[in-house]
């Protein structure tokens, strides 16, 4: 399963204030916790997609920094679809190892961000700036989420192998529920 971008998630979903300028979708967020709801317990892979990786934390207790800009003085702009921003990734985790380097440059479309790891979640990647790019699962085969797009991104080889990984993880799941 794959979540992907889109509107800013509601703020009462992770405790944080009403902001009044922006964009949501409480039919899409309600859909969307509801699929977590059934499809995290059964082990189902999922990648979270900005928005998506946002949710998954939303989803699993953790909170989320409403405005990157607002919150973190000075921070550069960099909305674009380009990989104009580079990712350090934890060398022992998931994300790693699927995308097999250490650090990518990757896109930003975003002003929410991750803030506090939701439960059985841990921060496997941050920009330079220090926000989190990165999340995955300790209790999950594939439960992963990355603040970029990959889709965006499909001519990077890293990019390609983390899309790979999940329609691979996707039919080692089915046999196993077959």
């Amino acid at each position: 399963m794959i979540i992907g971008g889109g509107d800013d998630i509601q703020a009462h979903l992770y405790g944080g204030e009403v902001q009044l300028d922006v964009r949501l979708d409480p039919a899409r967020d309600e859909l969307e916790l509801a699929l977590l709801e059934r499809f995290i317990p059964l082990h189902t892979p999922v990648l979270g997609i900005c928005r998506g990786a946002q949710l998954i934390n939303v989803h699993l207790g953790g909170t989320l920094d409403p405005d990157i800009y607002t919150t973190h003085e000075g921070l550069k702009r960099r909305r674009t679809v380009l990989p104009r921003k580079t990712v350090d990734i934890v060398g022992a985790s998931k994300l790693h190892r699927l995308l097999g380097v250490t650090w990518c440059c990757v896109n930003s479309l975003h002003h929410q961000a991750v803030h506090e790891a939701g439960k059985g979640i841990e921060i496997v990647a941050r920009d330079r700036d220090g926000l989190v790019q990165g999340i995955e699962s300790r209790e999950h085969d594939f439960l992963i989420g990355v603040q970029w797009h990959p889709e965006w991104l499909v001519f990077n080889r890293p990019q390609q192998r983390l899309i790979r990984a999940l329609v691979t993880a996707s039919k080692r799941h089915a046999r196993r529920r077959a």
